[in-house]
C-alpha cells in the first residue's frame, strides 16, 4: 500500500504541489483574518452554575471588571500645588474616550441636609474654585472625618490614594482598549514625571490588556525563534540550504495551514491557541528530519534515486503517520474537556498535526524528486563520530549493565513519587506574570494598602419584589451590614461596598455630619431611610448618592450586592475563605433568602478546577488512546508494556520534579504531560517499528535486532530530540510563567524520554527475551 502511495505521490508531483500551492494559498488567506482575543479565558462551560451565576449578575448589575485603579503614595498630597495636580489628572482621565467615570479624592461627596426640601443634597467636598491652601485644609478636614472613604479611597497609615477608572465595556472586549489603556498610563506617566511621584496601575482591565499584547507579540517572537533554530539545526545535521529549506516550506505552510484553520473554525488568538504555530514547527521538523534521514540512508545503501525515495515512503510514511496520530492525540483529548479553550487548544492543535504529515508527505518526496541527488558532503552526517561514540556506549549499557539500568531507574521513580506527594494544585489571576513584572508589582502595592483589586461579588436575594423597600430594608440592611463587617475582618478582603455603608453615609449627613452618627439608622430614623429606599418619583432627578444606592439594588428592590475588592489569594486559600464568608450568611439570613458569591474571582476558581481536572482526564484519555494505537500497530501487549513504561517513567521524573522543586499544578503547568506523552511516544513507535522491520532479517534474534536498530534509529532520534528540546527550550524566553514553564518541563520530560527510549526500552526488550531467540 505504501509503495503504491510513493509511486501515486512521485508520478502525480506536478499536480501535487499545485494543489498544495493553491490550497496554501487560500488557508493563507484566511489567515490573514484571525484576531486576537480580548476575552478573558472562557474556561467553565455555559451550563456551570457558576457562570449562570456570574451571568446573571452581569444582567442586573453590570460587569465587575471594568474597573482600572490608580494608586499614589503622598504624604503631602493636600498642599495646592500637589492637590491641583492631583485633580487635574483626574480631569484628564474624565476626557479620555471609552472612559465612562473616575472616582477619586478630588471628586469625592459629602451630604449635606437640606431642611426645606427635606432631602440631603449631595455636594462636592473640594470646588473647582479652592485657591487658597486654608480653603484646602478645610476641605481635608470635611473628607477624612467621613468615614466613609477611609480603606476605600484613602489608607490613613500609608497615606495611599485610589483613584478608580471605570472604562465602557464594549471597549474592552475590543482591539481598542490597548488604545485605551496607553492614553490612560501615558496620562499618568506624565504625571509622575511632572510631580516625582510612584504611580501604580492595577485592575483587571490593565492585566487583560497586557496579557493579550504580549501574547500577539510573543508569538511572532516565538514563531520566528523556533524557525531561526530549526534551521541551525538542519544545516548542521544536513549540510545543504536546498534540504533546509524544503524542510522550512514544510512547517511554514503548516503555520499557514493551523492559523487559517484557526479561523475556519471561527476561533480567535488566545494565550494558549498562539503556542500552535510554534508547536507546528516543533513537530513538523522531526517529521522531515526523519523522512531525509530515511532518503539518504537509502541513497547510500542503493545509489538509486527514485527507489530510495519510494523506500523513504513506503518505509517511514506509515511510522511518521502513526507518530503524527500519538502527537495529535496528545493535543486532541483536549477537546474532550468542557473547558472551551482547551476544547479550542485540543481540536486545532490536533488537526494541525494531522495536516503537518499531510504537507510533509505530499511536498519531501515530490520536491525532492526534482532536486539533484545528495552530494557526499551532504551525507556526512550519517558518519557523524560523536553520535556513533555516544550510541556505541548506550548499546554497552544495554548489553552489560542492565539490572543497574532498572535498578537506577527505579530509584528515580522511588524518588519521584515522593516528589509526587508534595505536588499542591495552586493557580493565581496573575499567576503568569513574573513577580519581578510591574503588573505584579502594582498588584502588590494594592494588596498591601488596599487589601487588593481583584472582585467578589455577592448578591442577597430577598425572594419578594420589593423586598427592599420601605421599614422592612432596615432588618436586611442591617444582616447585610453584619456580612460586611464579617468580611472587613478577613486579612485577605477590604470592606465591601453596599447599601448599608450608604445609608450610614446618608444617616451622617442627616445628623449634620458629626462621624459619630456613621451607622444604619434606627427605626426612629426609619422615614427618613424609607424616603432613600423609594422609587425615585417622577419630576424628581436623581442625584449622585441616589444614583450609587441604585446601583447596588435592582429594579424591583428584590436583590442587593456586597461588593468586594480582595487579594488575589489563589486557588488553595480562596475557597477556605469563600466557605467561611457561606457559612456566615447562611448564620445571618434564612431560607427565606437566596445568598450567592459569584464575581470574577469565583469564576476564575470554577475555572481552574475545570482546567486542571479536564487535563487530568486528557492525560487518561491520552494514554489509553495512545497505548489502542500502539497495540494495533505492534499486535502484541509485551512490546506494548515495553513501550508504556519508557515514556511513563519520563512523565513520573517531571512530576516528582515540579513537586521537589515547589512548581505548583496549575493550567499552564498540567498541559504539559499530556503534550510530552504525545510527543515523546513519537520516539517509541520509531524504535520499535524499525526493531520489527530488522526482527526477520536477523531470524527472530532479538539482542541483534536491538543493536541493529539502536544504530539505525540512534542517530535520527537523537537529532529530533535536540530539534524537539530546542523547540520547546525557547518558551523559557517568555514573560508567562505558565510558558516558560511549558518549556522547561517539556524539555525535561523529552530529555528524560529520549534516554529511556535509548536505553530503558532495548534494555526491557533484551531482558524478556533473554536465553529466546524469537518474535515477541
Amino acid at each position: 500500500m505504501w509503495k503504491s502511495l510513493a509511486k501515486f505521490v512521485l508520478k502525480n508531483r506536478m499536480l501535487l504541489l499545485i494543489l498544495l500551492i493553491i490550497s496554501t494559498g487560500v488557508m493563507g488567506y484566511f489567515a490573514s483574518k484571525i484576531k486576537l482575543s480580548y476575552e478573558f479565558a472562557r474556561a467553565i462551560p455555559t451550563d456551570n452554575p457558576k457562570y449562570k451565576d456570574y451571568q446573571d449578575f452581569k444582567a442586573i448589575f453590570g460587569d465587575d471588571g471594568n474597573t482600572m485603579v490608580i494608586g499614589i503614595v503622598q504624604k503631602e498630597l493636600f498642599t495646592l500645588k500637589n492637590f491641583e495636580a492631583y485633580r487635574k489628572l483626574n480631569a484628564d482621565l474624565k476626557r479620555v474616550r471609552a472612559v465612562e467615570d473616575v472616582v477619586s479624592v478630588p471628586g469625592a461627596i459629602n451630604l449635606q441636609k437640606d431642611s426645606v426640601g427635606e432631602r440631603l443634597q449631595a455636594v462636592r467636598i473640594f470646588r473647582d474654585s479652592l485657591s487658597t491652601q486654608i480653603e484646602l485644609d478645610s476641605a481635608a478636614a470635611v473628607f477624612f472625618n467621613l468615614p466613609f472613604y477611609n480603606g476605600l479611597m484613602y489608607n490613613a497609615t500609608s497615606n495611599a490614594y485610589l483613584m478608580a477608572v471605570r472604562i465602557n465595556r464594549e471597549i474592552l472586549n475590543s482591539k481598542e482598549r490597548s488604545g485605551v489603556i496607553h492614553n490612560i498610563t501615558t496620562l499618568t506617566d506624565e504625571y509622575a514625571k511632572n510631580n516625582n511621584v510612584s504611580v501604580h496601575l492595577s485592575g483587571l482591565p490593565l492585566i487583560r490588556t497586557v496579557v493579550s499584547d504580549r501574547i500577539e507579540g510573543e508569538m511572532k517572537i516565538f514563531l520566528i525563534g523556533s524557525l531561526l533554530i530549526s534551521v541551525l539545526i538542519l544545516l548542521i545535521f544536513f549540510r545543504s540550504i536546498s534540504t533546509t529549506l524544503l524542510s522550512m516550506a514544510v512547517v511554514i505552510i503548516g503555520v499557514v495551514w493551523s492559523v487559517g484553520l484557526m479561523q475556519l473554525m471561527g476561533y480567535k488568538i488566545s494565550l494558549l491557541t498562539a503556542l500552535i504555530p510554534s508547536l507546528v514547527v516543533v513537530i513538523g521538523i522531526p517529521n522531515c528530519i526523519y523522512f531525509i534521514n530515511k532518503y539518504h540512508t537509502s541513497y547510500l545503501q542503493s545509489g538509486n534515486k527514485d527507489q530510495s525515495l519510494i523506500d523513504m515512503v513506503s518505509k517511514m510514511g506509515v511510522v511518521t503517520l502513526f507518530c503524527n496520530i500519538t502527537a495529535a492525540i496528545g493535543f486532541a483529548v483536549f477537546a474532550l474537556t468542557r473547558s472551551a479553550i482547551l476544547k479550542e487548544f485540543g481540536a486545532v492543535a490536533g488537526i494541525s498535526i494531522m495536516l503537518i504529515f499531510v504537507v510533509s508527505f505530499i511536498l519531501l518526496p515530490a520536491v525532492l524528486s526534482l532536486l539533484p541527488v545528495p552530494k557526499e558532503r551532504q551525507l556526512k552526517y550519517l558518519h557523524s563520530k560523536w553520535v556513533h561514540a555516544l550510541l556505541a556506549r548506550l548499546e554497552h549499557w544495554v548489553f552489560n549493565y542492565r539490572k543497574q539500568i532498572i535498578a537506577v531507574t527505579t530509584l528515580l521513580v522511588l524518588v519521584s513519587v515522593a516528589g509526587i506527594f508534595r505536588l499542591q494544585t495552586l493557580a493565581r489571576i496573575v499567576d503568569d506574570l513574573p513577580k519581578e513584572d510591574i503588573i505584579y508589582k502594582d498588584l502588590k502595592f494594592f494588596e498591601n494598602n488596599f487589601k487588593g483589586v481583584m472582585p467578589l461579588e455577592i448578591v442577597v436575594d430577598t425572594k419578594k419584589r420589593r423586598g427592599l423597600s420601605g421599614m422592612r430594608a432596615l432588618t436586611v440592611y442591617g444582616k447585610v451590614d453584619s456580612l460586611a463587617q464579617f468580611i472587613a475582618l478577613q486579612p485577605n478582603m477590604n470592606r465591601p461596598l453596599t447599601v448599608a455603608e450608604g445609608l450610614k453615609f446618608a444617616k451622617q449627613g442627616f445628623y449634620e455630619g458629626d462621624s459619630v452618627n456613621y451607622a444604619l439608622p434606627n427605626t426612629f430614623d426609619g422615614a427618613f431611610v424609607g424616603e432613600y429606599l423609594r422609587p425615585k418619583k417622577e419630576g424628581r432627578p436623581d442625584n449622585n448618592f441616589t444614583k450609587m444606592l441604585r446601583s447596588f439594588v435592582d429594579t424591583a428592590s428584590q436583590r442587593t450586592r456586597l461588593s468586594v475588592n480582595m487579594a488575589d489569594v489563589g486557588t488553595q486559600q480562596l475557597p477556605l475563605i469563600l466557605d467561611t464568608i457561606q457559612k456566615r450568611a447562611s448564620q445571618l439570613f434564612d431560607s427565606s433568602y437566596k445568598v450567592t458569591l459569584t464575581g470574577t474571582s469565583i469564576t476564575f476558581l470554577e475555572g481552574s478546577h475545570f482546567i486542571i481536572n479536564g487535563l487530568k482526564e486528557s492525560i487518561f484519555w491520552a494514554f489509553l488512546l495512545i497505548a489502542v494505537c500502539m497495540l494495533y500497530l505492534f499486535r502484541s501487549f509485551r512490546i506494548l508494556i515495553c513501550s508504556l513504561i519508557p515514556n511513563l517513567v519520563p512523565l513520573v521524573i517531571t512530576a516528582g520534579v515540579m513537586g521537589w522543586a515547589g512548581v505548583p499544578l496549575k493550567p499552564s503547568t498540567v498541559l504539559i504531560f499530556s503534550v510530552a506523552l504525545g510527543i515523546a511516544v513519537d520516539i517509541t513507535i520509531r524504535f520499535l517499528v524499525n526493531y520489527k522491520q530488522v526482527l526477520p532479517a536477523n531470524n527472530n534474534d532479538v539482542a541483534a535486532s536491538v543493536q541493529q536498530t539502536i544504530r539505525q534509529t540512534g542517530l535520527s532520534i537523537i537529532y529530533t530530540s535536540l530539534v524537539l528540546i530546542a523547540g520547546f527550550v525557547i518558551f523559557c524566553a517568555s514573560s508567562f510563567g505558565g510558558t516558560f514553564a511549558l518549556g522547561w518541563l517539556t524539555s525535561l520530560t523529552l530529555v528524560v524520554a529520549t534516554v529511556t527510549n535509548l536505553v530503558l526500552l532495548p534494555t526491557l526488550l533484551v531482558a524478556l527475551n533473554t536465553g529466546k531467540n524469537k518474535k515477541i
